[in-house]
């Protein structure tokens, strides 16, 4: 007697053909969160596509509690919150195919996948890309000096000591003040390597002020604001890098073993780049409206393929709420004839996501907007306007800082008119 939706021995067979109703590209959070809740609900099978060897994204390899809080309402290690949204997925009856890397696209609900037991296709009447963001690593962030060894992106790190169980240096200098830095700095006393320091360009830390004081004394560590790290030195290993006060030009090397580089998340775009969907400038993620419905009829987004980057529960939340559209997709209720609104933004803002709304579309995940601010303003007024006309001045009480997601209640569009022309969100201190 075969499981439902388990694989077959046809089904492995190089060449073959897979049919799926809903094709879910990712197997982190947001993928296996959507699996879940749309597995029940379709007819046919429901296939998450994971190229690594174990689905649950970057929680997996994030040994530290956390996890959870928003879409659980609980509190507990990546690992643990990994388990459980594999578990949930696959008890819904949907499948997880690892170490499976979708290659092309062989149509446009169509791919092509390469596994251990060969190459075979997945033919999907929906397809959901949950592809995630990376960190981009050291070339791609121009930093010059020596290439010496002890040189890593917090993912790198965490799979090392979490999951191979290896050892890094014994004092470190953290690249980023991000929520995402002080999980580095878990990681490295983990293995009881002491972060000295953290940088960062912006003027103020970039994580929230219950992670950054605490963090400080329970790590020992400094967080230098306005720095960057212009030059790491050392060879074959890290010996110290260099460190340049923005505001006054001036240079210290700190002496260190270690660099991780945290944060400059870029999504992993490349799926739907060559699927020829729209992306957005400023996130460089595929653009969405508020059902996150792509520029090609029937593809997804969901999650940090979006933009670079927010916490596994949001994303995960943002799995739950792509399920009903796309059950609206597959039963033919889920009208998009009408030409959307874009959403565009001023500086100090750098990409608003959704990027497109629809007057008939129901509020984005959560009803809100999500925005990236390259400046700290502790109680920022939001002001939408369009066609030449301020629509809205809202105060809000909590701050846009760079680093992390900004929300805003998209209920600041209300007063958008479907023909009035594309609109423009900007903040003010």
């Amino acid at each position: 007697m075969s499981l439902p939706n388990a694989i077959t021995e046809q089904d492995e067979t190089p060449g073959a053909v897979r049919k799926a109703t809903v094709a879910i590209i990712g197997g982190g959070p947001a993928g296996l969160t959507a699996a879940r809740y749309l597995a029940p609900r379709v007819e046919g099978s429901v296939v998450v596509v994971e190229r690594e060897a174990v689905a649950g994204g970057i929680p997996r390899h994030s040994d530290h509690p956390g996890y959870g809080i928003r879409d659980m309402r609980t509190f507990i290690s990546g690992p643990r919150y990994a388990q459980i949204l594999r578990d949930r997925a696959q008890k819904s009856g949907a499948t997880i195919l690892t170490e499976s890397t979708v290659t092309d696209w062989a149509g446009e609900h169509s791919f092509n996948v390469t596994s251990p037991t060969g190459r075979f296709r997945v033919d999907a009447d929906v397809v959901v890309l949950a592809t995630g963001a990376r960190e981009r690593p050291r070339p791609a962030r121009l930093i010059p000096g020596d290439r010496g060894q002890g040189v890593y992106t917090t993912g790198h790190l965490q799979n090392i000591v979490h999951l191979k169980h290896g050892r890094v240096g014994k004092r470190a200098v953290i690249v980023g003040a991000e929520l995402v830095s002080w999980s580095a700095a878990l990681t490295l006393q983990h293995v009881g390597c002491r972060t000295v320091l953290m940088t960062t360009e912006y003027a103020n830390p970039d994580s929230y002020f219950f992670f950054t004081w605490p963090g400080r004394i329970f790590f020992r560590t400094k967080v230098a604001t306005r720095t960057r790290v212009v030059r790491i030195v050392g060879r074959p290993k890290v010996e110290a890098v260099e460190v340049e006060d923005l505001d006054t030009g001036n240079r210290r090397l700190v002496p260190c073993d270690t660099v991780i580089l945290t944060g400059d998340w870029i999504p992993d775009n490349e799926l739907a780049r060559a699927a020829g969907i729209s992306l957005n400038a400023g996130t460089k993620g595929p653009t969405v409206d508020g059902a996150m419905r792509t520029s090609v009829p029937g593809v997804f987004a969901i999650g940090n393929s979006l933009h670079p980057v927010d916490t596994a529960d949001i994303a995960a939340l943002d799995g739950k709420a792509v399920a009903d559209h796309v059950i609206d997709y597959l039963s033919g209720t889920q009208a998009t004839t009408t030409a959307p609104v874009e959403l565009r933004v001023e500086q100090p803002l750098r990409w608003v996501s959704p990027a497109l709304i629809r007057p008939n579309d129901p509020a984005p995940p959560r009803g809100r907007l999500e925005l990236w601010t390259d400046e700290y303003i502790p109680f920022p007024r939001i002001v939408v306007r369009q066609g030449g006309k301020t629509l809205v001045r809202r105060r809000l009480l909590w701050p846009a800082a760079p680093g992390r997601v900004f929300r805003v209640p998209s209920s600041v569009l209300r007063k958008v008119g479907a023909a009035g022309g594309p609109v423009t969100l900007s903040i003010q201190k």
